[in-house]
């Protein structure tokens, strides 16, 4: 138990540190905003249509293999976060207020960080190169939610590593690693 209220602390403590950025730099939260809007799940209808319409020769299998990873990555997602129902920092400060309304009552993990690295990693397995672009894009979708005051650095990292973990073990089992 001493472990998770050590793993507790560190995390409050970074995210008062992160979030007081906002206050000291004007540009950072209107920008949080928008980095954080584009993590609500556009880009995985968007990428794949875009795929098919430049003719890319792997769309299909990058269609259905994202296809597979988001449908498992939601599962898990729902799953550990009903369960787990860790409270947000909204819920879990006494007197903080988050600069956005989160679309659902728990923190743990992250649901737009592992979205955006399901993505993220399913794009690079499949084209290799962009990968790279969006991970960097993925990382600003999560640090963008800590920014924003709707969730933890922890429920940061935990939704990185499950949505990159969801998309290589799905690729690995669908054949396509």
């Amino acid at each position: 138990m001493a472990i998770l209220t050590t793993l507790q602390q560190v995390d409050l403590k970074l995210f008062a540190r992160l979030f007081r950025q906002g206050e000291k730099r004007p540009v950072v939260r209107p920008t949080a905003k928008i980095i954080s809007r584009t993590g609500d799940g556009y880009l995985h209808l968007l990428l794949p249509g875009l795929m098919t319409l430049l003719g890319a020769e792997a769309a299909g299998t990058f269609i259905a293999l994202l296809a597979n990873v988001v449908a498992l990555e939601r599962l898990f997602y729902f799953a550990l976060k009903n369960s787990l129902k860790r409270r947000r920092p909204e819920d879990f400060v006494p007197g903080f207020c988050s600069l956005v309304r989160a679309s659902d009552k728990f923190s743990f993990p992250s649901g737009h960080t592992s979205a955006s690295f399901c993505l993220a990693t399913t794009t690079g397995i499949i084209f290799g190169g962009p990968f790279i672009a969006l991970y960097i894009w993925a990382c600003a979708v999560g640090l963008s939610r800590v920014l924003l005051g709707v969730h933890f650095p922890g429920d940061i990292l935990a939704g990185a590593l499950m949505g990159s973990s969801i998309a290589v073990l799905t690729a690995n089992q669908l054949g396509v690693l």
